[in-house]
């Protein structure tokens, strides 16, 4: 329980927060990216590894999706227990525990990435970078009890895509290597990573804030799990970051093996995706704050049916350029729903508050208390889609030789996440209880169901 402890935070309340609140958040928020960007560096480590990973290692195509596979698999797993660390030990403590932690993965890596190394002990070590995709949880948690609602989807969109932005950084770190020293020296790769972990943990030691009002409820979390929009928001987000994990974890694999790309070619072309997707994710909290998130969402789901069907062209007439263009649409899109969605969670839980009938305060703190708890859930939920991906993508190319069957998979996929979204949050409502404010926003909930919501 050591470290700087805050023991009032009013962020909703207009002088606290234009007097001290916004200050003391925003530099949180700096160091909390800088950690979670690290963090998301080495849970997508082995996405660059693989490419390393000559004939000389003696794993096939289906054994490297694999191992991106089980590194996804732990990270979305991991995601549950770090939601909850940061009200049981403080934000600022959780951050300089967790960015620690992560010196495991990276140096096990350093020891043992040489071919002769088994498949076995490989695997292992993939799986403990997932504890990198715990730190996206723990960091969305904290910044989430920062920031007021009309404040969210900007800070968690800057927070989340200052995050996803450690992804594209590790493959130009790794195209860097490729291109200079050549695709026999991964350790240099770990080698950059170890003392900016150091630097991730330190940095937060020294300018992070624990917020003591923030506790782990056990009732709160018992009921977000009961809410079916818990799980309704799960499986929209499996459809944006899954997508954008997925796809970032497996795009350099899917160019060495459908389109023949040396590992250097693979390299050049990997990042770019990844990058653009993280950059616009704060503008789609942004789009959310102003539009509606339901809205925005919709229409990224749309927009992605439509570049996966370039996709799926571009693998039939075997056309990189194309498949290049509907492949980095795909990443661009998955960014910018990956803001939207998750702005939807507290504006979604404030409306559930307002229909039991609270107001002001009361319903501000109910939202805050149930979208805290239902983040950790859907963040794991939706990583599992990036193993999702990798498994298509893994039998799709056991099976056929290329991704096809899997983009059609995806395409099915984002179709039944467009008519969900509309269904339930957009559809025209019957009636608009009294206790809801006109202002609150667009998210809408049938009332032959359960009544109607308007947030």
């Amino acid at each position: 329980m050591g470290g700087r402890w805050i023991e009032q935070w009013e962020p909703e309340d207009e002088t606290f927060w234009r007097e001290k609140g916004e200050r003391i958040a925003r530099r949180n928020l700096l160091y909390s990216v800088l950690s979670e960007h690290i963090g998301f560096s080495i849970w997508s480590l082995w996405s660059v590894m693989v490419l390393f990973m000559g004939p000389q290692y003696g794993i096939d195509p289906a054994g490297k999706f694999f191992l991106i596979g089980t590194a996804t698999f732990v990270g979305a797993l991991i995601r549950i227990p770090y939601t909850f660390a940061v009200a049981r030990f403080g934000g600022r403590n959780w951050t300089v525990f967790s960015a620690l932690l992560l010196l495991l993965p990276t140096g096990f890596a350093f020891a043992v990435m040489e071919p002769g190394t088994s498949y076995t002990t490989f695997v292992l070590v993939a799986a403990l970078t997932g504890v990198g995709g715990g730190n996206f949880a723990s960091s969305m948690t904290n910044i989430n009890a920062f920031f007021p609602l009309r404040k969210k989807g900007w800070a968690l969109g800057l927070n989340a895509g200052g995050g996803n932005i450690g992804v594209p950084v590790v493959q130009l770190v790794g195209l860097l290597v490729i291109g200079t020293a050549g695709a026999v020296h991964p350790r240099i790769v770990l080698g950059v990573y170890l003392p900016l972990v150091v630097v991730a943990a330190v940095c937060a030691a020294l300018f992070m804030d624990n917020l003591a009002p923030v506790k782990n409820d056990t009732g709160a979390a018992k009921e977000a799990v009961r809410a079916r929009h818990t799980w309704i928001m799960a499986f929209l987000y499996i459809g944006t970051f899954g997508s954008f994990i997925g796809y970032s974890f497996a795009f350099g694999l899917v160019l060495q093996t459908q389109f023949g790309r040396t590992p250097l070619q693979a390299a050049s072309l990997t990042f770019i995706g990844p990058l653009l997707g993280s950059l616009i994710r704060p503008v789609g909290g942004s789009l959310a704050d102003r539009h509606g998130g339901a809205r925005i969402t919709l229409g990224t789901f749309a927009a992605m049916a439509l570049a996966t069907g370039v996709v799926i062209y571009a693998s039939v007439i075997e056309s990189l350029t194309v498949f290049l263009v509907g492949f980095i649409g795909l990443f661009v899109l998955s960014g910018l729903g990956n803001g939207s969605t998750y702005k939807m969670i507290p504006a979604i839980f404030l409306a559930q508050g307002h229909r039991k009938g609270l107001a002001g305060e009361a319903a501000e703190a109910y939202g805050r208390r149930l979208s805290g708890a239902a983040m950790g859930l859907i963040g794991a939920v939706g990583a599992l889609g990036g193993l999702g991906i990798n498994l298509a993508f893994r039998q799709s190319f056991q099976t056929s030789g290329t991704g096809t069957a899997a983009f059609v998979a995806f395409l099915a996929f984002y179709a039944a996440c467009m008519v969900v979204t509309w269904a339930v949050y957009l559809r025209a409502p019957v009636a608009v209880p009294s206790t809801v404010p006109e202002d609150a926003g667009d998210v809408t909930e049938p009332e032959s169901r359960s009544g109607y919501a308007k947030v």
